[in-house]
């Protein structure tokens, strides 16, 4: 018989830190050590014992796969992309549509605007850094979002943004990507600025959002870029 080949699997655990050799909901984890993390995706093989697999840690994610209602989490890298720097280029289209067939949104608890995370391809599987549907609030801009997109393509995506936070600013625990707004009638040096505004554009680079967040918090209605126009920062 040939040897099984290995497959992916996401463990969601309890302790916010697995040291290589723990035996967590089942599987043994071998070596590896991940830190500050409460999700892991592992390469899964037969294990040592009866019952028990044998899991690699390849990737970690930041966030479990449930998240409690109004959940803060801190030190965020937070940017925008356009309708002209989107993938394909003058386009809106989405990889996980939700609420929107392409990216949109005005804001609302009930019409979240279109946000991208960083996703990973390992085994023929994809996981995304947040799950595919959650909500979140952003302050800053007054605004709730919604994961319906990806950034980073091709094979690899774990390799670069969204996913890997080399690119980010130091202490990031997570990086997402805010759709700003734009067409083909828009100046693309006027939406790329207002981008340019989301990301740090009165001077902060980490943010903190909620997560799962209640109905009812501060809406300014609209994309980021609206009408001629950029969205104020409220701090």
């Amino acid at each position: 018989m040939g040897r099984r080949r290995p497959s992916a699997l996401t463990v969601a655990l309890v302790p916010t830190t697995v040291v290589a050799g723990a035996v967590v909901a089942g599987a043994v984890v071998a070596g590896a050590v991940v830190a500050g993390t409460t999700t892991l995706t592992a390469i899964a093989e037969p294990g040592p014992g009866p019952g028990t697999i044998a899991a690699t840690v390849v990737d970690a994610g930041p966030l479990p796969r449930t998240i409690g209602r109004d959940r803060s989490l801190s030190r965020v890298y937070v940017t925008g992309y356009t309708w002209f720097d989107n993938t394909p280029r003058g386009s809106a289209t989405i990889s996980h549509p939700v609420v929107h067939r392409t990216a949109g949104g005005t804001g609302t608890y009930a019409d979240p605007v279109t946000v991208a995370v960083g996703h990973s391809r390992i085994a023929g599987r994809e996981v995304l850094d947040l799950p595919r549907g959650t909500r979140l609030y952003l302050s800053y801009l007054h605004r709730y979002g919604i994961v319906e997109d990806t950034c980073g393509d091709g094979p690899n995506p774990q390799s670069g943004p969204c996913h890997s936070l080399a690119q980010a600013p130091r202490g990031a625990t997570l990086w997402i990507d805010v759709y700003v707004g734009g067409g083909s009638k828009d100046p693309a040096g006027l939406v790329s600025a207002c981008a340019g505004k989301v990301t740090d554009g009165d001077g902060r680079e980490l943010r903190t959002i909620v997560l799962n967040p209640r109905p009812g918090l501060a809406v300014r209605p609209g994309l980021p870029y609206s009408q001629g126009r950029c969205t104020p920062i409220f701090g």
